[in-house]
């Protein structure tokens, strides 16, 4: 086999950015899967460069991009395949096979395959080299490849630092350290892209030689954990952790569930060094078994919750609860006002609020929503779960699902509830974080945008048509915010890109245009 040149390409950002939290915090936003990718190329013998797109200019961008390309990977998410389907049209003009993977890969084959020579769903070692052997072009439409399941093993921290440390050389005063002990997730919420795939522990002693060679770069390391639940398995966790560094010698963050952050469990997550949780609430009216709740709803359900957040701000700094607003089980301004009376009562969470959206093939769910005609065609650039909402609610109309969600926001980025939620947090730091994230994109940025389309929905036909589904005509609002965001790359995007069918998975469904690779 020749050896070929390989650029590795990890959008972090959706395009160039002069954001100062972006200029802080992307670096530590980099997904572990591209440095994989780059690290078993570089294994196959073949030159690797590796880039983590920050949101820096184009001319910025170009000049890391080496003048000889036979291969490019790009792994994205949803958000930014606009700036990805751009650059795989650059490179393509250059000569060179592009490569997509990541969630967008997963969620949209059937659209990748039109800008993109292979576009990637779970991705192996043994895919990974179908791609570098075969290395041809795959056009007008890609070729869709996907193992049978989420790899067994992958490339830890410390066979793969190079590619790490590179990405954070770009993060200017905080680094943190991706890491990985699991895959898939037990929970079967059905929004989810992890509802549907098994879970499985990786290798536990790859964990603990990395997290003792961690301790030999840093003095005290920050670890962020991308696992989709972390703890599942937690006594095997911590006995992994607590056999290979000292007790609180590394601080670390995960997005858990309440129902495994029991005071026991948190007395040890304390012990060593964990200091920032965020647990998935989702809703006051389902999903019970991640809430430790059960069957319990609505206020008490509010209570409950509130409580064991109390409980976990006793030993963990931070804590940020998720919650999804516009499921099928929500009607009126109750959801809204429960998760108000929730920031009352544990007035030290910062909360993150999603709303209800459909990622293409990412679940089961949404073929039938797509069966009943509820999923709209919005950009992807905007579809992050905060800007778009892409499914049409079940029990309200657009100005009323708005207007309370709006009224919440405001209430949880206002300057008295900033001020309770400094107060009641102990540590600095997140202390301090917390109000970044509040007057930020986070807070006030989003109150902004929500205000914006609150009075487009009922003084712009076109905006309001739009979101009612009742044309599929991009609204020149979006389309110019798409071409600010983008910059220069606006010109490399290719000729209608900012269309897709949202029914391509249900189309799909009936054949297949994949090869699975067992």
């Amino acid at each position: 086999m020749r050896k070929l040149n390989v650029c590795v390409i990890d959008m972090v950002a959706k395009g160039p950015t002069k954001k100062l939290y972006a200029k802080v915090m992307n670096a530590n936003l980099a997904a572990i899967m591209a440095q994989v990718v780059a690290t078993w190329c570089e294994q196959k013998g073949h030159k690797v460069t590796f880039i983590t797109y920050m949101g820096e200019p184009l001319e910025d961008f170009l000049k890391e991009i080496p003048a000889q390309v036979d291969v490019a990977f790009i792994g994205a998410f949803t958000q930014a395949a606009y700036i990805s389907y751009a650059l795989s049209n650059l490179f393509r003009e250059r000569g060179a096979v592009t490569v997509l993977g990541g969630p967008h890969a997963r969620c949209y084959p059937q659209d990748a395959r039109k800008y993109f020579d292979y576009v990637l769903g779970f991705t192996t070692k043994e895919i990974i080299d179908d791609v570098l052997n075969d290395c041809s072009q795959h056009r007008p439409l890609g070729l869709h490849l996907s193992a049978s399941q989420q790899p067994g093993e992958l490339p830890g921290v410390k066979e793969r630092w190079k590619y790490v440390e590179m990405t954070l050389a770009k993060a200017p005063l905080f680094k943190l350290v991706p890491m990985i002990g699991s895959l898939g997730c037990p929970y079967t919420c059905s929004f989810c892209i992890d509802a549907s795939v098994a879970h499985q522990t990786l290798d536990l002693d790859v964990i603990k030689e990395d997290l003792r060679f961690l301790r030999t770069i840093y003095k005290r390391p920050r670890v962020g954990w991308h696992d989709p639940n972390f703890g599942i398995k937690f006594d095997d966790y911590m006995n992994a952790i607590e056999e290979a560094i000292p007790p609180n010698s590394i601080d670390f963050a995960a997005e858990s569930s309440l129902s495994v952050l029991s005071e026991p469990h948190l007395k040890r997550l304390k012990k060593n060094g964990f200091k920032a949780v965020l647990p998935g609430i989702e809703s006051w009216f389902d999903m019970g078994n991640k809430s430790k709740t059960g069957s319990t709803n609505g206020l008490e359900k509010v209570r409950k919750v509130a409580d064991h957040i109390n409980l976990i701000q006793e030993y963990i700094p931070y804590i940020q609860a998720n919650l999804v607003f516009g499921l099928d089980v929500d009607r009126g301004p109750e959801p809204f006002d429960l998760t108000r009376r929730f920031l009352e009562l544990a007035p030290g969470v910062f909360p993150a609020y999603s709303l209800l959206t459909s990622f293409g093939q990412a679940a089961p769910l949404n073929l039938e929503y797509q069966r009943e005609d509820r999923v709209l065609p919005f950009p992807f650039h905007f579809m992050n779960n905060n800007h778009m909402m892409n499914i049409k609610p079940k029990n309200y109309d657009w100005p009323e699902f708005f207007d309370n969600l709006l009224s919440l926001t405001r209430f949880s980025f206002s300057w008295p509830t900033i001020g309770r939620r400094f107060k009641a947090t102990k540590t600095p730091i997140p202390k301090w974080l917390n109000v970044v994230r509040a007057i930020s994109s986070e807070g006030f940025g989003r109150i902004q945008y929500h205000t914006e389309l609150r009075r487009m929905l009922d003084e712009e036909p076109e905006v309001r048509n739009y979101w009612d589904g009742k044309t599929t005509e991009v609204p020149r609002f979006y389309t110019d915010w798409i071409k600010r965001d983008l910059g220069p790359f606006w010109d490399w995007l290719p000729e209608g890109a900012l269309k897709h069918d949202a029914n391509e998975y249900l189309q799909s469904v009936q054949g297949t245009q994949s090869v699975e690779v067992s």
